[in-house]
């Protein structure tokens, strides 16, 4: 019997961001004989026609890799600003908001009988793991369930070929307001690097 064979299909459930994050996390989950079950839980992300697209990707990524889903989307974008309001400082802010989110998918994982779960944010070169592990123990103890740690950073790029294989839309932000507003900065200090000024606005300058 070979050492695939052996191993133990455990039962998953897994916290998902989006489509593209969700491909290269559920295939290593899967490599390690998880058998996953999935739920789209994200109030930050706005507007709402961003929030929608990114489901419904996941709704046919999941229906073409065979990824059960469960649980509602929940949409509530008024609460999440409650949550966050005048703790807009990126690393309070990114705690409150996975907070709430692993929370919700703990007390659901819970709810319906799963031991374990885990979360596709972990896949991100640029979310904060510490931030993600911590609260994902905290909403584990509070709930009964273990979370499952994983740095699955090493896997971004085969995220990436995934989703262009499958033709997955992906988005240019985290998800909330602040994170649209950082990115486009960022996108625009970036073209402006891209084309630094003539020689006469150096000469000026110096």
């Amino acid at each position: 019997m070979d050492r695939q064979s052996q191993k133990t299909t455990r039962k998953l459930f897994l916290h998902i961001c989006c489509a593209p994050c969700a491909s290269a996390t559920v295939e290593a989950w899967r490599l390690e004989a998880a058998e996953i079950t999935g739920t789209y839980f994200n109030p930050n992300i706005q507007p709402y026609s961003e929030h929608q697209r990114r489901h419904d990707t996941l709704l046919a990524y999941a229906d073409k890799i065979g990824l059960r889903l469960i649980g509602e989307p929940m949409y509530d974008v008024t609460a999440w600003l409650r949550q966050v309001h005048g703790r807009e400082e990126k690393g309070v802010r990114c705690r409150i908001c996975i907070g709430g989110r692993l929370r919700h998918t703990a007390e659901l994982a819970a709810g319906t009988g799963f031991k374990a779960f885990s979360t596709t944010l972990l896949i991100s070169p640029y979310q904060d793991h510490d931030i993600i592990r911590e609260e994902g123990e905290r909403a584990a103890a509070a709930h009964g369930v273990e979370f499952l740690y994983r740095d699955l950073r090493p896997r971004y790029r085969r995220s990436l070929e995934l989703s262009r294989e499958a033709g997955l839309y992906r988005q240019k932000y985290c998800g909330c307001i602040f994170s649209e507003a950082e990115a486009a900065m960022e996108r625009s200090r970036r073209r402006k690097g891209k084309h630094p000024r003539s020689s006469g606005d150096a000469t000026r300058k110096a």
